[in-house]
């Protein structure tokens, strides 16, 4: 089967913010059904674009390739039929035995593709201004609005109205489950607000009063910089992300136990399924779903 080009597929995603993950078959050992090159994107809900792979080998990509999406790290997966090879478990590199799989040994590079993170913005000043200009090369992208509007999908919330119902702005994002939600404040007044909102603990550690690294910043656009320096290390240091999709919205993906092989499943739309006696179980593919049944 001839490789699949699936650039155009991962431009769109991106214009539409969708995170994926590029998989793409680095070795494969005959008999595997694959060739080096052959490729898939992988969404957030488990489905499969491309080939890389029969179903049991795309049930070992799909769990590795959320997970990817989830620590935002490329890894390396090693999909084996046995044990017998070695391959060292290190950071980047990933294993797991498939007793399942038809073919030879897979080598599989999954490379998460994210959005760039959204930063909502509230109110506008000069600091706002450089903000939008200097935060574009660092990987952001600044969102403004003059309420609540703005923390919807936001990774990071700033408040930056000077006034105004700040102590709204900040409450729906601490609600909305934001990360990092951000003052422009003086250390007195920023503290007068919070004082005032009645914050538990760890509601409290998420708002940064006032916001930026200390670098004696003075202009608007030092006190820009400042603050996307702090942004820079939660994201890259502390693993700030976007919040999780409420529950009902159609982003949680399951897993489940292969009762034939006792494999781990991740849940996808085409993963094998058989209902019986009530109860609904997953396969990591249809010979062990055929093989329940008949058992059964």
């Amino acid at each position: 089967m001839a490789a699949v080009d699936l650039s155009d597929r991962g431009r769109e995603l991106l214009a539409g913010r969708v995170p994926f993950v590029e998989a793409t078959v680095v070795r494969a050992q005959v008999p595997a059904s694959v060739r080096p090159g052959d490729g898939a994107i992988v969404l957030p809900d488990g489905s499969i674009e491309g080939f890389v792979g029969g179903q049991c080998a795309q049930g070992s990509v799909r769990t590795a390739a959320l997970g990817a999406i989830r620590d935002g790290r490329s890894v390396l997966l090693r999909v084996l039929p046995g044990e017998d090879e070695p391959f060292p478990e290190t950071p980047g590199a990933h294993v797991v035995v498939n007793p399942c799989l038809s073919g030879g040994a897979l080598e599989i590079f999954l490379r998460p593709r994210l959005p760039d993170p959204v930063v909502g913005v509230v109110g506008e000043s000069p600091i706002v201004a450089a903000l939008r200009g200097l935060a574009p090369p660092l990987g952001f992208v600044v969102e403004t609005g003059a309420d609540t509007s703005v923390v919807a999908g936001s990774t990071a919330v700033i408040v930056a109205s000077h006034g105004g119902d700040e102590a709204a702005v900040i409450r729906a994002a601490l609600d909305a489950g934001v990360g990092f939600v951000g003052l422009v404040a003086s250390l007195r007044r920023g503290a007068a607000v919070l004082d005032a909102m009645d914050l538990d603990h760890c509601e409290r550690g998420r708002v940064h009063s006032p916001v930026g690294l200390d670098i004696g910043a003075s202009t608007p656009a030092e006190i820009a910089l400042s603050i996307l320096a702090q942004l820079t290390r939660a994201v890259r240091v502390d693993g700030l992300a976007a919040p999780a999709p409420a529950a009902g919205e159609g982003s949680a993906v399951k897993s489940a136990v292969d009762p034939v092989c006792g494999m781990s499943v991740t849940v996808g739309p085409t993963t094998p399924r058989l209902e019986t006696g009530g109860r609904e179980l997953w396969f990591c593919c249809p010979g062990c779903r055929d093989r329940y049944r008949a058992e059964g």
